[in-house]
């Protein structure tokens, strides 16, 4: 049994597909179809399902899937306690991130961290939290950066900034309310809201906080359900309605006097952004630094 057998098997079983494992390995695809061959070849018995369009794993499979995956992880765990012991931190972080940390964060903890390391460059994703972690379970990743918390016994949180969400409007003399007073959580059921889609870690939050005080955010009146928070802005500034937003995310057009944000009151809409990882598998010796780099991390000045 050779390794990559092994790592092969998990590719396929990744993506359900053999093309799709041959793209990723950079190999062919009967060069794909021979190491599953002879992986079973050598264990006698069929590991994969190949009869229908999508790949899927034989009884013998979803046996010998957790004894792949920690051979595999202690391969990598000998191969990185090596490589640590040698005080090279170098190479490439590939990691996905929710929307704020990803857009507002991200690029301040990126510039101290390559101050630090020089040689680790970033290949950043953007995807919302529950994607992130999604991934992380279904094993498409080991890492990644969420604002929320989805619980499960395999994963573990680190949070290394905390974010406050206001309510965003535009700076047009529409909107009354005294700017450094807080206001009634009442206000929102009368107002044009623009949010974010489900599955964010922002929308989680609003509906959670709502949820405590009664209101169900389905009997809103919400006129747009939006991805991008840089959308999300340039709609408050054209007064097509209002939005609850990262703080961090509207800083530039408080400063510019395009929007203006109030505090809700009796409304908790505080959370923090975790780096998550999966606690059973191996980080690389780059990326055990980018974390502890963030659990120390001081975050940023607003």
């Amino acid at each position: 049994m050779e390794f990559n057998q092994i790592e092969t098997f998990l590719c396929v079983v990744k993506h359900k597909s053999f093309s799709k494992a041959a793209k990723e390995l950079f190999l062919t695809q009967p060069t794909v179809s021979n190491n599953i061959q002879n992986l079973e070849k050598e264990l006698k018995t069929t590991l994969l399902d190949r009869k229908s369009k999508t790949i899927t794993l034989t009884d013998s499979g979803k046996s010998f899937y957790k004894y792949a995956v920690e051979l595999i992880n202690t391969r990598d765990k000998a191969k990185y306690d090596l490589i640590r012991k040698s005080s090279k931190i170098e190479g490439e972080i590939e990691i996905s991130a929710s929307s704020i940390p990803e857009q507002y964060i991200l690029p301040y903890i990126i510039k101290e961290f390559s101050t630090k390391y020089p040689k680790v460059c970033f290949n950043v994703s953007h995807k919302n939290s529950k994607d992130v972690v999604e991934d992380i379970l279904k094993g498409k990743n080991n890492f990644g950066i969420v604002g929320a918390k989805y619980p499960s016994e395999v994963l573990e949180y680190i949070d290394f900034y905390q974010d406050e969400l206001v309510l965003a409007v535009a700076n047009k003399g529409n909107y009354p309310w005294p700017t450094k007073e807080e206001i009634e959580c009442n206000v929102l059921l009368n107002q044009k809201l623009i949010l974010r889609k489900e599955g964010s870690g922002t929308r989680f939050l609003i509906d959670e906080s709502l949820s405590g005080k009664g209101i169900d955010s389905n009997n809103l009146n919400i006129v747009s359900l939006i991805d991008s928070n840089e959308m999300i802005k340039k709609m408050i500034e054209l007064n097509l309605g209002i939005s609850l937003i990262s703080k961090i995310a509207v800083k530039n057009e408080i400063d510019l006097g395009l929007i203006k944000t109030y505090k809700i009151k009796d409304l908790e809409l505080k959370r923090n952004f975790y780096f998550v990882y999966h606690k059973n598998r191996t980080l690389s010796p780059v990326v055990e630094a980018f974390k502890e780099f963030l659990t120390d991390w001081q975050g940023i000045e607003i």
